[in-house]
């Protein structure tokens, strides 16, 4: 009896170890596995909160790790960069209110989402005025241009540090879109930003406004036919999978503006500060030449991996410059129409 006993309890016992085992064995690796710092980080005097929604594999976010790393050895091990991406800290309009707050002290954001920050900083979203690398570097780098957008959210306790990018903005689609009729057949997923939604009523387009997270199972499921956004992501992000054409309309750069808390910043010894502004501008420009190289990497790995690239017709192409007369007049009260100017003469648009 007891022996009997013995071997149900013994069996019962596997059976509970097996069982608690089990979530263990089915854990899914870390994506961020191959990203963990090689120090350290818990004697650090002062921590910078880092936050951003996508994926690291991108050039342009990739490189919060390279300035982790980077500030960590200049500063003697003083400063730790925290990063966090692929949403960790939440989506961006939370995080946007988190940064003013304090309770983040850093953001990559994508620039239409920093257009909620700011105005003046959806001048690089309108159409066709930063459109080309060349173009962002110059924007990047004239004085005029850029310390206007670098000061616009001052008011709002944040600084603007520095850019990095994505690469040019087109449609994904799972239907084929060779002409502007084409397009209008469908429903485009656009980011929550208000240059975007004036940029599509302007187009007369079809579109759903929806955060990133929300994307893959609306486009697996048909909700949405189309996705504005870049090769770069749509490859890196597995989109390509679902929607099996892209569009280049290249009417934007995709850009990362890189936020911090000001009040944190100010509270910040003046060595670090100059370590930490100085790692970001320049890890932040090799990133924008890295992007131009991952730009033409992606979209010959997407075609080689049967997605369509369908280049715009130029006459479409300026029937979309001509329908977004009314954002240009929109935008202009909001960011100043000189400004406007400038920035659209100064890049040659």
């Amino acid at each position: 009896m007891f022996g009997k006993w013995l071997l149900t309890s013994s069996a019962f016992l596997l059976l509970l170890l097996t069982i608690a085992g089990a979530p263990a064995a089915q854990e899914k690796p870390d994506p961020l596995a191959s990203w963990k710092p090689a120090f350290d980080p818990r004697g650090a005097e002062y921590t910078y909160l880092l936050s951003n929604v996508s994926h690291p594999g991108i050039e342009g976010i990739g490189v919060g790790y390279r300035i982790r790393d980077k500030v960590w050895e200049r500063s003697g091990g003083r400063l730790y960069v925290d990063f966090r991406p692929l949403s960790q800290l939440g989506g961006e309009k939370d995080v946007i209110q988190k940064l003013k707050m304090g309770a983040v002290q850093g953001m990559m954001s994508s620039s239409v989402a920093a257009a909620n920050v700011a105005d003046t900083l959806g001048v690089v979203n309108l159409p066709y005025v930063v459109d080309t690398f060349d173009k962002l570097d110059t924007f990047r780098n004239t004085p005029e241009l850029f310390a206007p957008f670098r000061d616009s959210a001052l008011k709002q306790g944040i600084m603007v540090v520095d850019i990095t990018g994505y690469g040019h903005y087109g449609w994904a689609t799972t239907v084929p879109v060779r002409n502007l009729e084409d397009a209008r057949k469908v429903n485009f997923r656009i980011a929550e930003a208000p240059v975007n939604a004036d940029i599509y009523k302007a187009w007369g387009l079809k579109f759903t406004v929806m955060p990133w997270g929300d994307v893959p199972q609306a486009l697996q499921t048909g909700v949405i036919n189309g996705l504005d956004h870049t090769p770069i992501v749509c490859n890196i992000t597995k989109k390509f999978e679902t929607a099996k054409y892209f569009t280049e309309i290249n009417y934007a750069q995709g850009l990362f503006i890189h936020l911090m808390n000001k009040r944190w910043f100010d509270k910040l010894p003046a060595d670090l500060q100059k370590v930490l502004v100085e790692t970001i501008a320049e890890e932040s420009a090799i990133s924008r030449v890295a992007t131009r190289r991952q730009h033409a990497e992606q979209i010959a790995a997407a075609k080689g991996a049967g997605v369509e690239f369908i280049p715009l017709a130029a006459k479409d192409r300026q029937l979309l410059i001509e329908r977004s007369a009314p954002v240009y007049a929109a935008w202009e009260k909001k960011i100043g129409a000189d400004y406007l100017q400038r920035v659209r003469t100064t890049l040659g648009q």
